[in-house]
C-alpha cells in the first residue's frame, strides 16, 4: 500500500507538472507546448556572446551537483539539440528581462543583459525533475519575462547571531534562485561588530564578542554564560562579494549609526557621550562577566549609549567607511539610523552646545545633522546612503534612500518628497515573525503567514502614479535575536521567500494566490530535493484562508 501511494503521488505530480509550469516567480507570459525535450550529458551549453560564462558555469555546476553528470560548455557548438544562451534586445524599463523557448530542438534562453540570461537559467532549472537521472525530461514551453521592480532584496542580521561564510554563500544562492538581486548585510549592532576594520583592530578583538547571551524570549530565563561571537575578515568579505556578483546579486553593507552602536563603543569608549560610564544592564536580564566599563550587549533591545556627534566619532566613521568602500562595489551603503534614543544627547553638555551652535531645533534635528554629515562624506566618495525611515525625523538627508519598516508611512512621505524608497513594512516583510499561531519555536513575536506576504503590494495606494516611480522595490528583513543556527534561518525564510519573489517580480495583474498555491506545493518538493529546511505552517488549517488549503492535510513525506 505504501508503494502504491507513492506511485499514485508521483503520477499525480507528473500530470500536474505537465499541465502547468511550476516556475516561481510566475513569468509575465508563459505558453505551454506539447511534448518534452531531453537533457543528457551529450547536451552542450552554447554561449552565443560575451559575458555568458557565469550563467553557463552556474547551470553546469548545478547539474553536476544535483544529477551527477557534466554538460559541456562551448562557444562554437551547433545550436540544434543543445541549450543556447544568448542576447536579444527587449524594450523593458527595468533590466533583467529574458525569453526562453523549449522545443523538440533544444532550449534557447535570450536575455536583455547578462542578468536576464541568468534569470532564464533559473527558470530552466525549475523545469528539471527531482530525481537523480542520466537524462532530464523538461516540458516544451515559451516564456517571455521581466521583473516588476528593480530592487528585489533579502536582509540578514549577522550581528545578533553570527553565521559562517558557507551559509552566507548559501543565502546568496537562495536570493539568486528566486530572481532577487540584493543582499542587505547587517554587519554591526549592539551585540556584535562583524566586519574587520584594519585601522581599528579592537572592533573585532573586543566588539565582535559578547560574554554571554540571553536564553529564551526577552528578558529571558537566564544567560548562556558562554563567550559568543565572530567576524568576517576582509578577504572573506571580498570572496562573498565576488560570489554574489557571479550570481548577479548586489551586496549592500550596513554599518549602523548613530544608535545600535554598543559593540563599537565597547571597543572604543571615546565614541560615547559618556566614555567613563559603565554599560547599563537592563533590569531582569541575566548578565555574565564584568559589569564595569563599556561592554558588548548580551541581550536584545534598544540601548541609551549611542555615538556622540563629535569630530572624533565622525573621523572614526570616515575611516571605517574608507575601508568598507574598498570591499563593497555597490553604490549604496546602508547607515541604519533607526531606534536611536536621545537620552544621552539630552544629558550631554557637548550635544546641547552643538544644538545651539548649529541652530538646531532639538535632538531629532541633531540626528539629522549626524546623518547628513555621514551622507556628505559618502557622497564625496561616490556612494549613496540608505537609512531606515527614522532618518526622516528632523529633516531628510538630501540624496538618501528611505527603507520604510515602521509600516508604509515613512515610504509614502519619502516618495512624496521625491526620494527613492524601499518598502519593508514589518507587518508583511519581517521574516523573524512566527508563521503559525501554534508557535513551534521562540520568535520575536508577530504573525506573518506566507499568504500575507503574497498579498503585499509595494506600491502604497496613497501614492500617485508619479510618486510611485520612487518606489524601487521591497525586501524582507531577517533579524536573528531568536535564530541561533542556520537551520532556523532557513525555516524562517521558507516558504515566505518564494511568495516574496512573486511580489517583486511578477506583474501585479498576473499574481494569483490559487495559482501560486499549486506551484508552491511543487516548490516544497524542490526544497526537499535541495535539502532546504522550511516551515510546514502552510498546512496548518488555522493559517489558511482558502478552501483548498483548509482541506489540505500535512503529508508524512512530501519529497
Amino acid at each position: 500500500m505504501k508503494y502504491l501511494f507513492l506511485a499514485i503521488s508521483c503520477l499525480f505530480s507528473f500530470i500536474s507538472f505537465a499541465q502547468q509550469s511550476p516556475i516561481i516567480p510566475q513569468p509575465a507570459e508563459l505558453t505551454m507546448g506539447q511534448g518534452n525535450f531531453l537533457v543528457t550529458n551529450k547536451t552542450v551549453i552554447v554561449t552565443k556572446g560575451g559575458g555568458l560564462n557565469k550563467s553557463a558555469s552556474f547551470l553546469q555546476a548545478y547539474v553536476k551537483k544535483m544529477y551527477g553528470f557534466v554538460l559541456p560548455v562551448s562557444a562554437t557548438a551547433e545550436h540544434k539539440g543543445n541549450i543556447v544562451l544568448s542576447y536579444a534586445r527587449m524594450d523593458y524599463s527595468i533590466p533583467g528581462a529574458y525569453q526562453m523557448e523549449v522545443n523538440k530542438n533544444g532550449v534557447v534562453i535570450e536575455g536583455d543583459n547578462e542578468a536576464g540570461v541568468f534569470y532564464g537559467v533559473q527558470s530552466l532549472i525549475q523545469l528539471f525533475p527531482f530525481s537523480k537521472s542520466a537524462s532530464l525530461s523538461i516540458p516544451q514551453l515559451l516564456v517571455k519575462d521581466q521583473p516588476r521592480f528593480a530592487y528585489r532584496g533579502m536582509h540578514l542580521d549577522v550581528a545578533r547571531h553570527f553565521f559562517p561564510v558557507d551559509f552566507i554563500k548559501k543565502y546568496i544562492d537562495f536570493i539568486a534562485m528566486h530572481k532577487m538581486n540584493t543582499f542587505h548585510w547587517h554587519l554591526t549592532e549592539d551585540q556584535g561588530w562583524r566586519i574587520e576594520i584594519k585601522k581599528y583592530p579592537k572592533l573585532t578583538e573586543i566588539g565582535a564578542y559578547r560574554n554571554g547571551t540571553t536564553i529564551g524570549r526577552y528578558p529571558g530565563t537566564g544567560n548562556t554564560n558562554t563567550r559568543y561571537g565572530g567576524y568576517y575578515t576582509q578577504e572573506q568579505i571580498k570572496e562573498i562579494v565576488k560570489y554574489a556578483a557571479d550570481r548577479y546579486v548586489e551586496v549592500i553593507p550596513e554599518i549602523e549609526l548613530p544608535g545600535h552602536s554598543s559593540a563599537a563603543i565597547a571597543a572604543y569608549p571615546e565614541l560615547s557621550c559618556f566614555p567613563d560610564s559603565s554599560t547599563k544592564v537592563p533590569a531582569k536580564v541575566a548578565w555574565n562577566g564584568p559589569r564595569t566599563g563599556k561592554q558588548v550587549q548580551q541581550t536584545w533591545g534598544v540601548f541609551e549609549d549611542v555615538f556622540a556627534p563629535t569630530e572624533t566619532t565622525f573621523k572614526f566613521l570616515e575611516n571605517v567607511f574608507d575601508e568598507v568602500i574598498q570591499l563593497f562595489p555597490s553604490k549604496y551603503i546602508h547607515i541604519g539610523g533607526d531606534e536611536c534614543p536621545k537620552e544621552a544627547w539630552k544629558k550631554s553638555a557637548f550635544c546641547q552646545q552643538l544644538i545651539n551652535e548649529k541652530g538646531l531645533k532639538d535632538e531629532h534635528e541633531l540626528q539629522s545633522y549626524f546623518i547628513q554629515r555621514v551622507e556628505k562624506y559618502l557622497n564625496s566618495k561616490g556612494k549613496q546612503i540608505i537609512g531606515w525611515d527614522e532618518i526622516l525625523e528632523g529633516g531628510l538627508a538630501p540624496n538618501a534612500t528611505v527603507m520604510s519598516w515602521r509600516g508604509e508611512q515613512g515610504g509614502i512621505e519619502a516618495a512624496k518628497q521625491k526620494h527613492n524608497v524601499i518598502m519593508t513594512p514589518g507587518g508583511w516583510m519581517y521574516f523573524d515573525h512566527k508563521q503559525t499561531k501554534n508557535e513551534d519555536s521562540v520568535t520575536i513575536g508577530g504573525y506573518t503567514t506566507v499568504q500575507k506576504v503574497y498579498s503585499y503590494d509595494p506600491i502604497p495606494k496613497a501614492l500617485t502614479a508619479v510618486e510611485a516611480k520612487y518606489v524601487l522595490g521591497a525586501q524582507a528583513n531577517v533579524w536573528t535575536e531568536y535564530m541561533t543556527n542556520t537551520s532556523k534561518v532557513e525555516y524562517q525564510i521558507f516558504p515566505r521567500m518564494s511568495a516574496l519573489s512573486e511580489v517583486l517580480w511578477t506583474p501585479k495583474e498576473k499574481k494569483d494566490w490559487n495559482n501560486f498555491e499549486k506551484r508552491l506545493l511543487h516548490q516544497f518538493k524542490r526544497y526537499d530535493w535541495m535539502g532546504m529546511n522550511y516551515s510546514k505552517a502552510f498546512y496548518d488549517p488555522a493559517n489558511n484562508s482558502t478552501e483548498t488549503t483548509k482541506n489540505l492535510k500535512k503529508p508524512q513525506n512530501i519529497s
